[in-house]
């Protein structure tokens, strides 16, 4: 379950300077059908469950697509190529139009440096250990002044 692997995630790079950010979204499958107020129950009893909470900031439930897409996402989106082309089943998607930018899919991430220019996207199916060594290399690259182009990966 990614919300337990991004918990791990933020405790162990919160001290170099990982923020991580969780937007949540009901474009995909309609999977998160709730009001606001019942999304943390809901990760805490059902999904992923077990007492979970996570220790990210987790903001207000919004579109990252279509004509009523946050413009964080637009920004994002423009700055960093789509992981993938195919957008998979349409009949499980809920927005419109759809556009070659598009997330296509919950869990997409992105990663903006400390400058707020978005440096790498992962796309959904991307193995968290990726993502953390990507991340990890990225940080010793600040460190060590050296530029970085965009990442992209969809494993």
């Amino acid at each position: 379950m990614q919300y337990l692997e991004l918990n791990a995630l933020q405790k162990e790079l919160a001290p170099h300077g990982l923020v991580i950010l969780g937007f949540p979204s009901n474009q995909f499958g309609k999977q998160e059908p709730g009001e606001n107020s019942e999304i943390l129950p809901a990760l805490k009893y059902v999904r992923p469950g077990g007492g979970f909470v996570p220790n990210f900031q987790l903001f207000q439930k919004g579109d990252v697509n279509g004509e009523e897409e946050q413009k964080f996402y637009t920004f994002l989106k423009n700055s960093c190529p789509p992981v993938v082309e195919s957008f998979g089943d349409p009949k499980r998607l809920f927005w419109e139009p759809l556009k070659i930018h598009d997330i296509k899919w919950n869990f997409e991430k992105f990663l903006v440096g400390p400058t707020g220019r978005p440096v790498m996207r992962w796309g959904p199916r991307t193995n968290l250990a990726a993502v953390k060594n990507d991340i990890i290399d990225y940080m010793k690259q600040q460190v060590f002044g050296q530029r970085r182009q965009p990442l992209l990966r969809e494993d």
